[in-house]
């Protein structure tokens, strides 16, 4: 199918799916996010498909949420950001869910959503000055739709310091912590991700899938029905007095009223 979005490409056996919203750092609104998922889903059933590289055009792989997709859920009733969410959440479900290997190539920023894109991966690959963050907590909202993934992949202990704080980390801390397995310079990504695609390649189509099944199995937690359940916390929180404000004063550049120092 032809996608706006994003570049979708499949060669010797890699299906290349590319963010392309590069003058908005490849934020995400409603039509990526589909765009995504349906990549995602087409990879899957593709029988020539072993791998999925996921990567950003530009200076970044995906910056977050898109800031006039953060203006209309202002004015969205709860079941409409609901309904918002839960797009999110079953494009999570389907990265979650994909049959084949998923590499994510990290640069420039990986901010809240972008974080859930990255989490949602098998392998990460990451560029030293990639910045990452749980920003969501300093809107006034709470990172519950990408919950789910994020702290199966990185843990409680380092969700609750992170989305606690809403803080951006380096790299380097996002290795520590088990979101980015690679750190390289950014001039040796490309070649770090291929590295990594190549040693997939040598796995058998099947053992891969059942791979991936297996972690599934055995980490604890059902990615699926949690992150649809979460899909509608995040929907209350956006449809809050404390997240009405807080998305608000995000777009009118000014503090929360929170914020007094």
């Amino acid at each position: 199918m032809p996608y706006e979005n994003l570049r979708y490409e499949v060669e010797g056996g890699v299906a290349r799916l590319t963010l392309n919203r590069p003058g908005v750092h490849n934020a995400l609104n409603n039509a990526l996010i589909d765009e995504i998922r349906q990549a995602i889903e087409e990879a899957g059933r593709d029988g020539a498909v072993r791998a999925v590289v996921i990567s950003g055009a530009g200076r970044s792989l995906c910056a977050g949420a898109d800031i006039d997709w953060l203006r209309r859920s202002i004015e969205l009733s709860y079941e409409e950001n609901v309904e918002d969410m839960q797009r999110l959440a079953g494009m999570l479900v389907a990265m979650d869910e994909c049959p084949k290997p998923i590499v994510a190539r990290a640069h420039g920023a990986v901010l809240g959503g972008g974080c859930g894109l990255v989490a949602a991966s098998d392998i990460v690959v990451a560029a030293e000055g990639a910045r990452f963050g749980f920003t969501e907590v300093r809107l006034g909202i709470t990172p519950s739709t990408i919950a789910p993934v994020a702290v199966a992949k990185i843990g409680v202990s380092a969700a609750a310091a992170l989305f606690l704080t809403g803080e951006r980390f380096g790299a380097e801390r996002a290795r520590e912590i088990g979101l980015v397995h690679e750190v390289v310079p950014e001039g040796e990504l490309d070649a770090a991700v291929r590295k990594k695609v190549d040693a997939l390649l040598q796995g058998g189509p099947n053992a891969l899938a059942e791979a991936k099944r297996l972690v599934r199995a055995l980490r604890g937690i059902d990615i699926s029905e949690e992150t649809y359940t979460m899909a509608r916390q995040m929907a209350r929180t956006r449809t809050s007095e404390e997240g009405q404000e807080g998305l608000r004063a995000f777009l009118e550049k000014r503090r929360a009223s929170w914020i007094r120092a």
